[in-house]
């Protein structure tokens, strides 16, 4: 069984920031690659920003320059440093994870709650 948990959601003004978190427990093996998508109301979910073991970094190019990705594989923790927020950035943000349970079991995306984030003035 994996878990992932999000934190630091809430309201903002544009022009702010925040700061999401995502934590992963349960039994892990090796985190292949960890990442954030959004779910804006009506819209599609949409990748945000992912990062792989190997440390390759990839962004929506509505973020880049904005936000910020880090994780570490050893703690199983994941951020999203989110700067100089737009309205448009109002959704609800998903970590997954991408692990392999055992050594020979094949990688599943692992996903968590959600957690709201509210850009307004």
């Amino acid at each position: 069984q994996v878990q992932l948990v999000e934190s630091g959601g809430g309201l903002v003004q544009p022009g702010g920031s925040l700061r999401l978190s995502c934590v992963a427990s349960g039994t892990i093996f090796s985190i292949n690659a960890m990442g954030w998508y959004r779910q804006a109301p009506g819209k599609e979910r949409e990748l945000v920003a992912t990062v792989t073991s190997g440390g390759m970094i990839n962004y929506a190019d509505s973020v880049k320059g904005r936000f910020t990705i880090s994780s570490d594989n050893a703690k199983k923790t994941l951020s999203l440093q989110m700067n100089s927020l737009k309205l448009e950035d109002t959704a609800v943000f998903y970590c997954y994870a991408t692990i392999r349970t055992r050594m020979r079991s094949t990688p599943a995306d692992y996903w968590g709650q959600g957690t709201q984030v509210t850009v307004s003035s």
